[in-house]
């Protein structure tokens, strides 16, 4: 995503070329936020995330008023169950999905569950703004037919605004033009008048759709299996191999004895675990205990 550049406001450009910054950040700072990142979250920020980290955590101080990063973190310290601590995750969470990201994926799940009596429940572990989950709900409903009404899709982030935005299921109709036509025509409401250019996900698509928040570091966790499929695509690139492992080994009793495990395109768990065995690209299958 392009982002323009300000002319004026709280940042000026100084000599040079470099933006000149009016909040004070740090290394001290810069590695505090890391840390505590990494404990809340198991997110890994390397070094070259500063600018990133700058520009999404300053919206937050100057919410309040701040101008020293030390300030900020220094609250947040104090106060280790404020709501602030959401807004701080939410800030250095990336949101990066579409509708049928991966798409070789979507084929495997349907044919693994077309023949499937009883109910049958997938879980997306990193559902971001939704479209993962909604993707994922329009494979069930299409290779399940009538008996989709008692399939479920538990949806869990630990972004609290993606997630309210994956509940609304209103998307920008550039953001569904790759879908087929049928596709957007069974399972999309196409706005008029001042939803000109949206589109709202019907109604029984988003009713398949259990949207909840988690922390995959929480040392309990409020979903229960068992599923027949877990997506955890492209997630597990921010935690180190220790914090992957554990996950990996938590996933597995939640799984039915054949069950699924979809990753995303640059995560191997191949050596990670040995709780599954790789099946095809991607995507692994769970060990019998």
């Amino acid at each position: 995503m392009t982002q323009e550049l300000p002319s004026s406001g709280p940042g000026s450009w100084a000599g040079g070329g470099q933006f000149e910054r009016d909040l004070e950040l740090t290394d001290a700072d810069f590695t505090r936020i890391r840390q505590l990142i990494y404990q809340r979250a198991g997110i890994v920020l390397a070094e070259h995330k500063r600018e990133m980290v700058y520009s999404r955590l300053a919206k937050r101080l100057r919410h309040h008023g701040l101008t020293r990063f030390a300030d900020y973190l220094a609250r947040l310290e104090r106060q280790p169950d404020a709501r602030e601590w959401e807004a701080f995750t939410n800030a250095l969470t990336t949101n990066l999905t579409a509708f049928f990201r991966e798409a070789h994926h979507f084929p495997l799940l349907a044919s693994h569950v077309r023949e499937r009596r009883e109910p049958v429940r997938v879980w997306s572990a990193a559902a971001s703004t939704g479209e993962e989950p909604y993707s994922i709900a329009m494979t069930l409903a299409e290779a399940l037919g009538s008996r989709a009404g008692s399939a479920e899709v538990v949806a869990t982030d630990i972004d609290t605004e993606a997630l309210e935005k994956a509940r609304a299921g209103v998307y920008a109709l550039e953001q569904i033009h790759k879908l087929d036509e049928a596709r957007i025509k069974r399972f999309f409401q196409r706005g008029r008048g001042a939803h000109e250019g949206l589109a709202r996900v019907r109604q029984e698509l988003k009713d398949m759709v259990d949207y909840q928040s988690l922390n995959l570091l929480a040392p309990s966790w409020s979903i229960q299996g068992p599923f027949d499929a877990i997506f955890c695509r492209n997630v597990m690139i921010y935690f180190d191999k220790p914090t992957q492992a554990r996950i990996l080994e938590r996933f597995a009793p939640l799984l039915k004895p054949d069950g699924l495990l979809f990753a995303g395109h640059s995560e191997n768990f191949s050596y990670t675990t040995e709780a599954f065995r790789l099946r095809g690209q991607t995507v692994y299958v769970r060990k019998a205990r």
